[in-house]
């Protein structure tokens, strides 16, 4: 019998695991989040792309000015 309480309790642990490991499905407030954070994401990407293109032209305004 406590060969059985044994097998019966690993059993019940290993379902609790499993269990717990489940993610629920996402909801509006994941999707939303995921989406505002991949909009910041592409705002700082177009934001990186300006600031390099008025560095390169600061630059050669510079390089100009010097000859």
């Amino acid at each position: 019998m406590s060969k059985l309480t044994n097998a019966l309790h690993a059993w019940v642990a290993a379902c609790s695991v499993l269990m717990a490991a489940c993610q629920p499905a996402e909801g509006p407030a994941e999707r939303a989040g995921r989406n505002v954070d991949n909009a910041a994401q592409q705002v700082d990407e177009q934001v990186g792309e300006q600031v390099d293109k008025a560095s390169e032209k600061s630059k050669n305004a510079v390089n100009d000015a010097k000859q």
